[in-house]
């Protein structure tokens, strides 16, 4: 399902979006809430810088903003539709959804806005050391 090549695997590995063979954060981990925004300039493997111009990432928030709406959509339906609960559980359950999630929907957010820009290149060869 998820293979290199693809969009969907770049996104939600972190990975390079040209290469797909490094993640782009120091650290992979995204509830490292100190080192969330850390990023590599570039990638080791490609040399593909991640920050195409200052600000680059700026645009990621427009994503997040729609990422965090489909998952307090998700938190809705679930809550409110299948689990029969009332208004105020089902707001609750948003409120909780979105900040238990926040530091995931921050990197993929990010990660979607980077592979709108770069596009995997499958005949890319390694740099040469």
């Amino acid at each position: 399902m998820l293979k290199k090549g693809s969009k969907l695997y770049s996104i939600l590995t972190g990975s390079c979006p040209k290469c797909h063979e490094e993640s782009m954060y120091l650290n992979k981990n995204p509830y490292n809430l100190m080192e969330i925004y850390k990023m590599h300039e570039k990638c080791s493997n490609c040399n593909t810088r991640y920050k195409i111009e200052p600000s680059f990432f700026y645009g990621a928030m427009y994503v997040s903003y729609a990422v965090g709406i489909a998952f307090a959509v998700a938190a809705f339906i679930i809550s409110y539709l299948i689990f029969n609960s009332s208004l105020k559980t089902a707001f609750i359950a948003i409120v909780l959804v979105q900040i238990a999630l926040m530091p995931f929907t921050m990197r993929v957010s990010r990660n979607i806005w980077a592979n709108m820009f770069i596009h995997f290149d499958k005949i890319r060869k390694k740099k040469k050391n």
